[in-house]
C-alpha cells in the first residue's frame, strides 16, 4: 500500500477547522479555508488524492449540501484512520485499530458540537471501514472512501430516524459476532464480514431481532449449501471462489434488496416492504442452494432452450436445483412466520417468490450472463430484485 506523506498536518487542517468552523461563516469561506490548505499540504507533500478529497467535501460543506457535522466527521475519520494504515498491514488487527480510530474521531467532534447522532456515527465507521476493505490496493481510493463515509452519515441524518441507543449498541455487537464467525468459519472474507455486519445492523436497528433472523437463516442455508459435496464441486471446478468463503459482492448482491426493504419498513411501517424483505431473502436463499446443490444433480438443462449443457453453465437447471429452490424459499418463509413476521398467506407468496426469483437468476444468467452484460453478483441483484417484484405483485393482486 502506498504509504501517505503529510497526515499529520492534515490531522491539523481537520482539528482546526472543526475548532473553528462553527464560528466562521459563511459555509463557503470555511470550505475555501480547508481547500487552500490542502492544496498547500499537495504542493509539499505529495498529498494529491487527499487533497481532492478534501476540496470534494469542502465543495459540498460550502454550497450547503452537508452540514458541518457530517463534514467535519467525514474528515476526521478519513485521516485518522489513514493514520493507521501507515503500518501497510492487511488484517482483521489492523481494522481492529482502524474501526478504534474512526470511532474515536467521530466521538471527538460529536462531543465538541454537542451533537447527539451516534446512529449517524456508527453508519460512519461501518461505511469507512467497509469501503477501506474492498478499495484498499487502490491508490486513489480516498475519494470515493471520504465522499461515501459523507454521504452515508448524510443520508442517515436526513432519515432521521429514532433508535433506542441500548437497541443501536446491542445491533452493533450482534452484527460485527456474526460477521466474525461467518470470517472465522471461512464462509466469508474480510469484505464478507464487514458487509454482512452493517447488513445485520442496519436490520436490527431499522427493523427487529425477527428480521435479523431471517437473513440469519439464508446465510446459514448458504453456507450449508456451498460446503455440501464441495470437493466434487471443487474437482469439477464449480466451487464457490475462495474455498467457499463469499466477500462482499455476493452479500450485497443477495441482500442490499432485502436490506433497503427493512429500512423503508422502519421509516414507513407498511406491510408491503414485509413482502419484498421475505421474498428477497426467500429468493437469494433459493438461488444459492439451488446453484450450490442443483449442479451436484446430474446433466442441466438450459432454461431457455431445454437442450443438455455442461455442468456449472449459466442458465442450466436440474431437478434436484428445482426442488431444492422450492424448499429453500419455503424454509426461509416458514421461519418468517413461526416469529411472526409474515402471514400464511404471505408464506405461500415468499416461497413463490423464492423459486420464480431462482428462475429468474438462471434466465437472466443464460441471456445476459453468457453474453458478457453482467457478472454473477449483478445476475443475483437482478434476481433478488425479481423475486422481491413478483412477490409485490401477487400481494398487491390478492389484497385487491
Amino acid at each position: 500500500m502506498h504509504r501517505q506523506r503529510g497526515l499529520g498536518y492534515a490531522a491539523a487542517i481537520v482539528g482546526g477547522a472543526t475548532l473553528v468552523g462553527p464560528y466562521l461563516r459563511p459555509a463557503w469561506l470555511m470550505g475555501l479555508v480547508v481547500i487552500l490548505y490542502a492544496l498547500i499540504l499537495w504542493r509539499f507533500f505529495d498529498t494529491k488524492y487527499l487533497t481532492f478529497t478534501f476540496c470534494i467535501l469542502s465543495t459540498l460543506y460550502g454550497i450547503g449540501l452537508l452540514p458541518f457535522f457530517v463534514f467535519a466527521t467525514s474528515l476526521a475519520m478519513l485521516v485518522l484512520g489513514e493514520l493507521v494504515f501507515q503500518t501497510g498491514a492487511d488484517d482483521l488487527n489492523t481494522y481492529l485499530y482502524y474501526i478504534i480510530s474512526t470511532a474515536w474521531a467521530g466521538v471527538l467532534v460529536m462531543a465538541y458540537l454537542h451533537e447527539t447522532a451516534i446512529l449517524t456515527i456508527i453508519f460512519g465507521i461501518i461505511a469507512a471501514v467497509l469501503l477501506k476493505v474492498i478499495l484498499l490496493k487502490y491508490e486513489d481510493s480516498l475519494m470515493i472512501e471520504g465522499v461515501g463515509i459523507a454521504m452515508t452519515m448524510w443520508l442517515i441524518q436526513e432519515l432521521n430516524y429514532q433508535a433506542n441507543l441500548q437497541m443501536v449498541v446491542a445491533a452493533v455487537i450482534v452484527g460485527f459476532t456474526f460477521g466474525y464467525f461467518a470470517f472465522r468459519s471461512k464462509t466469508a472474507d474480510l469484505s464478507g464480514l464487514f458487509s454482512s455486519a452493517l447488513v445485520g445492523i442496519v436490520l436490527l436497528v431499522f427493523a427487529d431481532a425477527r428480521w435479523f433472523m431471517i437473513m440469519l437463516t439464508f446465510f446459514i442455508l448458504g453456507s450449508a449449501a456451498t460446503r455440501y459435496k464441495f470437493e466434487y464441486k471443487k474437482r469439477i471446478g464449480v466451487e464457490q471462489g475462495q474455498s467457499g468463503a463469499r466477500g462482499y459482492r455476493n452479500v450485497f448482491a443477495n441482500g442490499i434488496v432485502a436490506t433497503a426493504a427493512a429500512v423503508l419498513f422502519g421509516v414507513f411501517q407498511q406491510p408491503v416492504f414485509i413482502v419484498v424483505y421475505v421474498g428477497c431473502v426467500a429468493t437469494a436463499a433459493a438461488d444459492t442452494v439451488a446453484s450450490e446443490i442443483g449442479v451436484t444433480g446430474g446433466i442441466p438443462y438450459m432454461i431457455t432452450t431445454l437442450k443438455k449443457v455442461p455442468i456449472g453453465t449459466n442458465g442450466g437447471v436440474t431437478l434436484v436445483g428445482e426442488t431444492v429452490a422450492l424448499l429453500g424459499g419455503f424454509a426461509v418463509s416458514l421461519v418468517a412466520l413461526l416469529i411472526g413476521v409474515i402471514t400464511p398467506s404471505m408464506l405461500v407468496i415468499c416461497t413463490l417468490a423464492g423459486f420464480a426469483g431462482t428462475n429468474i437468476d438462471s434466465f437472466v444468467g443464460a441471456t445476459l450472463e453468457n453474453k458478457g452484460f453482467l457478472g454473477n453478483a449483478g445476475t443475483n441483484l437482478l434476481a433478488t430484485i425479481g423475486g422481491g417484484l413478483f412477490a409485490v405483485a401477487i400481494f398487491i393482486f390478492l389484497k385487491f
